[in-house]
């Protein structure tokens, strides 16, 4: 029997009680109600609903309680001592009415709240720790076109420079797939826990030339045509988030990017997403001039926006971290340091009264240490062989910190220092909902670039490339997510060669790194739930050294739920 039948069977029972009333004395109507307590009693203990030691706790309270409310009605009423009671039997004594009342309301409340909280009768019930799972992913299929021009410099050339481009010539295409899962856990009120697996491989997701045995941190890509062998799933995010304040986190752990990098509209309501949040949104308005979308940060990071739900028109918002690069056991034979990355971002949103216009500015520094290479001293000496960074792209200006004479062995590590200053602006015009106009401009300076040091350091005068910019427009759905829905997007980048790390930059635009300038334009429709096609054109050349040109075409269909 279930408890919506137990409690039916009971209110059927206390209304031919009340119908009794009307006919029977006082006493008859006490009995009757007396039988109905102690039947709803028993069968409760009996489902196991309650415990027998509670059912005669609340009897035992309530000839209690009637004692002392109506100790005469008690003497006059009291039934001679009973033989002990056979088990499994309740008896009580007289109980007033009032207290009867109080029972049943009390029975009551604690068999709706149990019934609540166990969803009994409901079939699509589940345990009550599964609710605080949210799993999510999502799936790119892509077909990719790279068209070389005609005037580049062989590759054999870029790679007698450290730059690791294979192919300058020959066009190519690609069929390649990225699948992303994610789980999202609430452990307990302020503390979640963010986990993400995805496509990927350990010899790199195949931009311009990964080295072998490390994975690429700006792709998750994997290319078809491999005589069928198994695709690798890799461990992509794990991390603690705690809030324990409104508007503060803190993360720990392998996560998303922790910095305001242009996203907004109704894509990003602020630098902290609700919930650890592991697969960015469909359309979602990335600058990525600095950062690729889907690199991921290893580290602690603390972000602070307590106003961002008030009615502020001026929100301001603070984010920063500290990130282990690479870490270098030292002994008397390995000199090399630590390397880290530390970074630091305040900003404003500002929502003017007509709530059309949403505007977000961030000022960000990124101070990048011991990246720098430093050239063995001795013949055949190993002593700084780890300060060549773990991965790069192209651009960045290298020399052969190797010492041993050998040309096909050269060692490159980078010249320069990394500090960068950056600043981006984002303007969300939404007058005409659902229809979005997003602008966002992004500037980006190496500030740490010192020409006498890296004269000390290489030996070389290399004259300082260190400013970049993009300017993009994007008009339609800030997200995919039904039918029919839009996005059209343009935008201009320039990239100089040392303006920032060619490691984490996006490694579509003239196949990854820095030192190229050129344009993109990109269209996506829906076409069903949470699903969408895209298109995207890109044009890029090298702006110093070899000549370079690379147009790149990628047809996507994508899926997330």
């Amino acid at each position: 029997m279930n408890i919506s039948l137990m409690l039916a069977s009971a209110t059927l029972a206390l209304a031919c009680a009340g119908a009794a009333q009307a006919k029977t004395d006082e006493r008859e109507r006490v009995e009757i109600l007396y039988e109905t307590t102690l039947n709803l009693i028993r069968l409760l203990v009996e489902q196991g609903v309650i415990k027998q030691e509670v059912a005669d706790e609340m009897i035992r309270k309530a000839e209690a309680k009637a004692k002392a409310s109506h100790p005469q009605a008690h003497e006059k009423n009291a039934q001679p001592e009973a033989v002990e009671p056979k088990k499994g039997e309740v008896r009580v004594t007289y109980v007033p009415e009032h207290v009867k009342r109080e029972i049943r309301d009390q029975l009551r409340q604690e068999v709706v709240f149990q019934a609540k909280q166990e969803r009994w009768g409901d079939v699509n019930a589940v345990p009550e720790w599964l609710s605080r799972f949210k799993m999510e992913g999502d799936i790119r299929l892509r077909e990719q076109l790279d068209f070389y021009a005609d005037s580049n410099a062989p590759a054999a050339n870029f790679q007698a420079m450290g730059q690791q481009i294979n192919n300058t010539t020959e066009d190519e295409h690609r069929e390649r797939v990225r699948m992303r899962l994610g789980i999202n856990a609430n452990v307990t009120k302020g503390v979640d826990l963010g986990l993400r697996l995805t496509t990927g491989n350990v010899n790199g997701a195949g931009v311009t030339g990964d080295l072998v045995g490390v994975g690429s941190p700006v792709s998750t890509l994997q290319t078809f045509g491999t005589y069928n062998s198994k695709f690798t799933f890799v461990l992509d995010q794990v991390f603690l988030k705690l809030a324990p304040w409104n508007g503060v986190a803190v993360t720990a752990g392998r996560f998303p990017n922790p910095f305001f990098v242009g996203t907004l509209g109704n894509v990003y309501t602020g630098p902290i997403p609700k919930g650890p949040h592991t697969i960015p949104q469909a359309g979602v308005v990335h600058t990525d001039l600095l950062w690729d979308v889907d690199l991921n940060f290893e580290g602690l990071a603390v972000n602070l926006n307590p106003w961002m739900k008030e009615d502020r028109v001026i929100k301001p918002f603070f984010n920063a971290g500290i990130f282990p690069l690479q870490q270098v056991n030292q002994s008397e034979t390995v000199k090399a340091k630590d390397k880290w990355f530390y970074g630091a971002q305040a900003g404003f949103e500002w929502v003017p009264a007509d709530a059309d216009t949403t505007v977000r500015v961030g000022a960000a520094y990124y101070d990048f240490r011991d990246i720098a290479g430093v050239r063995n001293p001795n013949f055949g000496d190993t002593l700084y062989d780890q300060t060549a960074p773990l991965f790069r792209q192209k651009g960045n200006s290298l020399f052969n910190i190797d010492n041993d004479g050998n040309p096909t062995t050269n060692l490159w590590a980078l010249a320069a220092d990394y500090k960068i200053a950056n600043l981006t602006i984002v303007a969300d015009y939404a007058k005409f909902r659902p229809i979005h106009v997003i602008g966002t401009l992004d500037f980006v300076r190496n500030v740490g670039y010192d020409e006498g040091k890296i004269l000390a350091r290489t030996g070389q005068n290399i004259k300082p490339e260190v400013n970049a910019y993009q300017a993009r427009l994007t008009v339609g759905y800030p997200v995919i997510s039904e039918r029919r829905q839009w996005q059209v997007m343009g935008f201009y980048r320039r990239s100089e060669r040392d303006s920032m790390l060619d490691a984490f930059t996006d490694s579509n635009y003239l196949l990854g790194g820095t030192n190229h300038k050129g344009y993109t334009l990109q269209a996506l429709y829906g076409v069903a739930h949470n699903t969408w096609l895209g298109v995207r054109y890109m044009s890029y050349d090298n702006i110093s050294g070899l000549p370079l040109g690379i147009d790149t075409v990628n047809f996507d269909f994508n899926a997330r739920f």
